[in-house]
């Protein structure tokens, strides 16, 4: 598997890098993060094959966006997704947690309805400096989800038969929900699933990946790090997560491979798996991802994981 292959999006007619780079830590996710580092972090990614970065108006309330369009807008050959769900404005107020520092007496609030929707795009455009987004995502429609579908949805729909938008995708954190959508939503391009497809959580398996798969969705894997539980000190992993990272743990060592080796590529196993996005902070992040990518894997490990019931007997593996 190669950082850079290229690789059709679906039936969207966009061809995406095998891995793409989530935005949100440039955007300042937890930790701040310069100007002059996130654009050596794109600057690094484009270098190695990177084409797919994934942003959003909320993380750091623009700040990605600005920082993405920055780096990007003067190059070609590449595939950019932001999001709508959220728009950012003085005494914007959303219960969902809030990914870095706003302005002052600025927030983002939740709003699905179409004319939401078309602000939003318009704002981005005007973040990233772009005529148009090649994907737009309607992001966690699981908070309003009647609106999402009755709206925000076929506003992007429209929104891409007039070219201004080049696919239409949900980014969504719970495969029920986005399973749902699905077949709610028979123009939807593709969807972008955190944390619901990984050596911790198969949960994507049951429904959504085949329903993706059977109707030519195309599926970009995220989260598939748990948020570092792989790697953590024990007493940093949750209680109910620890024997299976022990577990997993455990048969990676048996293999002298890293787990996060195996969890950058289990997901591509499945047919429905487009490309696999993950953050980073700094180019060295960047590199330790594809290095971790292209490392090579036994099938044996895929075979003990199994036997040892740390995936399911029908998960298809690289």
């Amino acid at each position: 598997m190669e950082a850079g292959e290229l690789v059709p999006l679906g039936r969207t007619g966009l061809r995406v890098s095998r891995l793409g780079l989530g935005l949100a830590s440039l955007g300042g996710l937890f930790t701040p993060v310069s100007d002059a580092d996130a654009a050596a972090t794109i600057d690094r990614a484009w270098e190695l094959g990177v084409r797919f970065f994934d942003t959003a108006p909320v993380y750091g309330y623009g700040r990605s966006e600005t920082r993405a369009g920055r780096a990007l807008r003067s190059r070609t050959g590449y595939v950019l997704a932001t999001k709508v769900g959220r728009l950012i404005e003085p005494g914007g107020a959303d219960t969902q947690p809030i990914w870095a520092d706003p302005p002052p007496g600025v927030g983002p609030r939740l709003d699905y309805r179409r004319a939401a929707v078309r602000r939003s795009l318009d704002e981005s455009r005007a973040r990233l400096g772009l005529p148009r987004v090649d994907v737009a995502h309607v992001h966690d429609p699981d908070l309003d989800l009647t609106t999402a579908l009755a709206d925000a949805y076929p506003e992007l729909v429209s929104l891409r038969d007039q070219g201004v938008v080049g696919a239409v995708s949900i980014g969504v954190n719970h495969a029920d929900v986005a399973a749902d959508f699905v077949r709610a939503a028979p123009a939807l391009d593709c969807v972008l699933i955190a944390g619901r497809y990984t050596l911790l959580d198969q949960s994507a398996l049951a429904d959504l990946l085949p329903l993706c798969a059977a109707r030519g969705v195309a599926v970009l894997a995220a989260g598939v790090f748990q948020g570092g539980a792989l790697t953590a000190a024990p007493d940093d992993v949750p209680p109910a997560l620890r024997a299976r990272v022990d577990a997993l743990r455990a048969v990676c060592a048996g293999h002298g491979v890293s787990p996060l080796a195996a969890a950058i590529q289990f997901p591509f196993g499945h047919p429905a798996v487009t490309s696999v996005v993950v953050g980073a902070r700094s180019p060295r992040e960047v590199e330790e991802s594809v290095t971790l990518l292209h490392h090579p894997l036994p099938q044996a490990l895929w075979t003990d994981l199994k036997d040892a019931g740390l995936l399911p007997a029908a998960a298809p593996t690289p």
